[in-house]
């Protein structure tokens, strides 16, 4: 990996070069030491390859290549700072011309300074480079795929992610149905109201429960669902909430209640919903019994109930304990054929090897290797993956020659596969990580950052990879969508697993397996990547060797100034704390005043004693800020001072009004910003400067002259708030070409109408506010794929308008959608082709729904919440034969009546897997009606 860390920095010391050299009059000589440096680097690219290959067999290779990467990461920090320092000195940006400033470096005492430093890592470097021979490393060719670019082979290797699943799930049909009926038991002498699977890690266990969970009897049997992972860093308290939550399909301001009740009454709560509903709670990858000691007071177990529990772990006495008179299940390994079968589907089927002695020689090789993975699915499929990508069957038999180096070379990973009658995944899992691209490896590594089982942002993800530098471009595409194209590609080599798709279909979270991660603590500890400081945790860790450059902080309440111990490591490039504490001034001035050389600084969650530091502005390496969800109340002005700013996330608490000052201009390389909540400007914020721009949400023309706006047309993502009238003249200069997502807020129905008129290619828009009517050539509207309208005031044709839209598969019909006049909501024969999803909420001024037999072809999923004037559901719903799922919500108990089995209505609905029933008792009726029509700014800020 040393060899991605040079190639990396090499590249990114060429701008900072080139700059340097453009002021060649003022900066003699550093620009030629730069130079030389970058000469120093590439000399050592083709060597790295080898001593990276080397180093996990040779402690001595090991300290060589940890040097290079620490010599060529300090060359680029000093660079940096310098280059940093020399533009700060400018009134203007990197490209005015600096003779004006000359005088500052008359003394030449910096210059000197940074030329020595320079000099000295570039003498480093080169004997380093002259004790190769002595380590016998020698030269490798950029021709292997650990080198190539990943970008240059994705449209060739991807795949159809509507069938990832499917070609994944061999020999485990029966094992459902088995599941599935035990669950589903209701008579005395054989109700399990615990389930368990148990088994080894990567065997299959949450593939099996997600199969259960999923099934479409077990839909119907329950009335609520809950699915969470628990994983060793689990809080029993964040359990208990979290399971409450998903079965009460809680709203914003429920959650919040929940969170603010003691434990006790959160489990008092919850056992007091299982006991009198029937619900599933699937509980995945439960480690010890204390885990379930600290959270069995909110699970009636030992009652007669009708809810159960789901559960996978890989300790069969977890499941046990639990329940010693449920039912266990253990995962079983594949069997040679079962093994084939999915090896097959992955790494063969659907390719081009249609010739018969081709695909015989690979069925050899295959079942060769296949061997070695003792049936855990989860060996097999990284492995399938791994020979997809390879076309030809000398690229096989490489890897074939491959696996016993891999075996015999073993790792540290599984000491639970020991004496099981497995082999173990983890060499198939080293020999994936060591196929990948450079690039690849980087971005893998810095996964591990997250805690186990954390469903991973994958936008916040990419930002996070571009501050640090992981990603760049250089052809005409979004530097955001070659991040996105490296995480698809971890997706297609099952190194990285699917969390959510957004309503684009394009991936939303992700996660890493058990294994996987086990994989990415062990290569990062070898690399020295990252360190982490687990206060949730008394386990003892290692000290990292060389210097340490990425930190991730798990925190825990308790944790005091004890924790600055652990950070006194100046040359920290990411810092990223998850958890929430409450700081004190004398803790934040201590972060800022060490760590000079940030450029991630992830500060979400916190709690502040005192204001933000004004230091925080001498953070001028920061790439990447994030004070999401933290109680601040205000902005430093400092923050100004933060150039290099690519992404600013200060979207805090939303009952914290933040003061914001003027202080964007200068951020030139700034591509996503994100407003306050609640915030106040005490003067009109000046953007024009931001032509990176992608991403800006809460934003109001009380914030900032929407001139300014106008001239951002790099903008991807934008939410707008008009609160007060605005000269139609000024929305109507908007130009919307690049903008994908759209939120716009406004009570002028002339104001709504100029900009949705102006916003064609967007992907997702959302209306909130008097529209009145719709432009006619809405379906010509070549991206729409989401629309949520609220508060638009429609007239009840209107409908015809929305259902001739060709790609849309997300409606949200919100509160004041439709007008006074409006009576009934009709859906047409072939309306609506696309449409997968439907949310209906409060819609109180129709009383009707007609569905005709041909209308919504392609619908999955129905919400219909707080719809209280609805007499009935259709009797077109019996003709949706894709519909999956109904979640009814906030609805009179007559209607929800009506739709159980023997109820009147029951026939329309009676062919959906999964029909769930959220009722809400009488005294909340009026809260929740105040909380829905409230949608201007609420749902404003909900809908983002």
């Amino acid at each position: 990996m040393a060899e991605a860390v040079v190639s990396i920095v090499t590249e990114g010391l060429k701008p900072l070069g080139d700059f340097i050299l453009q002021e060649t009059n003022f900066l003699s000589g550093v620009g030629e030491q730069v130079e030389l440096a970058r000469t120093e680097l590439r000399l050592m690219l083709g060597y790295l390859k080898d001593a990276d290959a080397k180093q996990g067999e040779d402690e001595v290779v090991r300290v060589w290549v940890a040097t290079v990467r620490d010599a060529a990461y300090d060359l680029e920090d000093v660079i940096q700072t310098f280059v940093l320092k020399v533009a700060s000195k400018r009134k203007g940006s990197m490209t005015i011309v600096l003779k004006r400033f000359a005088c500052i470096f008359r003394e030449g005492f910096y210059l000197h300074k940074t030329g020595s430093e320079i000099e000295k890592i570039t003498t480093k470097l080169s004997k380093l480079r002259s004790r190769m021979e002595c380590y016998d490393i020698k030269a490798i060719g950029s021709g292997s795929e650990g080198s190539s670019s990943s970008v240059d082979r994705q449209h060739d290797q991807r795949l159809t992610y509507a069938h990832f699943s499917e070609r994944h799930v061999v020999g485990i049909e029966g094992d459902v149905e088995i599941l599935a009926t035990h669950l589903m038991k209701e008579e005395e002498d054989q109700l399990h109201r615990v389930v368990s699977i148990w088994g080894m890690g990567g065997s299959g266990k949450t593939t099996l429960a997600r199969q259960v969970y999923h099934h479409n009897k077990v839909r119907r049997h329950f009335d609520s669902f809950a699915w969470v992972c628990v994983s060793q860093q689990y809080e029993g308290r964040g359990v208990l909430e979290e399971v409450l939550i998903k079965l009460t399909a809680a709203t914003k301001e429920q959650r919040e209640e929940i969170e603010r009740k003691k434990r006790d009454e959160i489990a008092e709560l919850l056992y007091n919903l299982l006991e009198n509903m029937c619900c599933l709670v699937v509980l995945d990858d439960v480690w010890n019994t204390g885990t379930w000691n600290s959270i069995k007071a909110g699970f009636p177990v030992n009652k007669r109930t009708r809810s159960c529990i789901l559960l996978t772990t890989r300790n069969k006495e977890v499941a046990l304990h639990v329940d010693e008179n449920g039912f266990l299940h253990e995962s079983r390994p594949l069997n040679a054929n079962e093994s084939w079968k999915l090896f097959e589907n992955i790494a063969i089927l659907g390719r081009d090897d249609t010739v018969v002695e081709i695909y015989a020689k690979k069925e050899e090789l295959g079942k060769k290797m296949l061997q070695h993975c003792g049936g855990l699915p989860l060996a097999v499929i990284v492995l399938a993956e791994l020979l997809a990508r390879k076309r030809t069957i000398d690229e096989w038999y490489k890897v074939y020659k491959n696996v016993d180096v891999y075996i015999r070379r073993g790792t540290d990973l599984e000491p639970e596969y020991k004496n099981q009658g497995y082999k173990g995944a983890s060499w198939v899992l080293a020999l994936s990580y060591d196929h990948l691209p450079y690039r690849l490896k980087l971005c893998f590594l810095y996964l591990c950052h997250f805690p186990e089982d954390y469903e991973i942002s994958v936008k916040r993800l990419t930002q996070l990879w571009m501050a640090e530098g992981l990603i760049s471009s250089t052809s005409a595409d979004m530097i955001e969508d070659v991040s996105y194209g490296c995480l698809t590609e971890l997706v297609e080599r099952c190194m990285v697993q699917v969390g959510k798709y957004g309503s684009t279909k394009k991936i939303k979270t992700c996660r890493l397996h058990d294994l996987m991660r086990d994989l990415c603590l062990s290569k990062g500890k070898e690399e020295n990547f990252f360190d982490i400081v687990n206060f949730t945790s008394t386990a003892s860790k290692a000290a990292p060797i060389g210097k340490v450059r990425r930190r991730a902080i798990y925190l825990d309440e308790k944790v005091d100034l004890a924790l600055t111990r652990h950070e006194r490591d100046g040359q920290l490039r990411s810092l990223l704390y998850f958890g929430s504490l409450v700081w004190k001034k004398k803790m934040i001035d201590k972060m800022f005043n060490d760590f000079k050389l940030l450029r991630v600084l992830k500060f979400e969650e916190m709690r502040f004693e005192v204001k933000l530091p004004s230091n925080i502005g001498d953070l001028v390496h920061l790439r990447f800020l994030s004070l999401k969800n933290s109680e601040m109340n205000r902005l430093p002005s400092s923050v100004a001072s933060l150039v290099c700013l690519q992404t600013l996330d200060v979207r805090c608490k939303d009952k914290v009004l933040v003061k914001i000052p003027n202080v964007f201009s200068k951020m030139e390389q700034l591509r996503h910003l994100y407003m306050p909540y609640k915030h106040s400007v005490s003067e009109k914020l000046s953007l024009a400067s931001l032509g990176s721009l992608q991403t800006l949400v809460h934003i109001s023309n009380q914030d900032s002259d929407f001139k300014e706006l106008v001239q951002l047309k790099n903008l991807r993502k934008l939410s707008v708030n008009f609160e007060i009238l605005e000269e139609i003249s000024k929305a109507a200069i908007f130009t919307m070409n690049r903008v994908q997502s759209l939120c716009v807020v406004s009570t002028s129905m002339d104001i709504l109408k100029s900009i949705v008129y102006r916003c064609r290619y967007a992907s997702k828009l959302k209306v909130m506010g008097p529209i009145g009517n719709l432009p006619e050539d809405l379906p010509t509207y070549p991206n729409l794929t989401k629309l949520t309208l609220c508060g638009t005031c429609l007239e009840d044709t209107q409908i015809k308008i929305l259902e001739k839209l060709p790609k849309l598969q997300t409606l949200c019909l919100g509160v004041g959608a439709f007008g006074a006049d409006s009576r009934e909501l009709v859906c047409s024969r072939k309306g609506f082709p696309s449409l997968e999803v439907l949310y209906l909420s409060g819609l109180s001024e129709l009383s009707y729904w007609r569905v005709f037999e041909g209308a919504m072809p392609s619908l999955c999923r129905l919400y219909i919440e707080n719809w209280l004037t609805l007499v009935e559901v259709p009797d077109g719903l019996q003709y949706v034969s894709t519909l999956k799922e109904i979640t009814i919500k906030l609805m009179p108990d007559t209607f929800c009546s009506s739709l159980q089995e023997g109820g009147e209505d029951f026939y329309k609905i009676q062919h959906v897997p999964s029909v769930l029933f959220e009722s809400i008792v009488a005294e909340q009726w009026d809260e929740a009606v105040r909380v829905m029509c409230s949608y201007i700014p609420s749902l404003f800020y909900c809908f983002m």
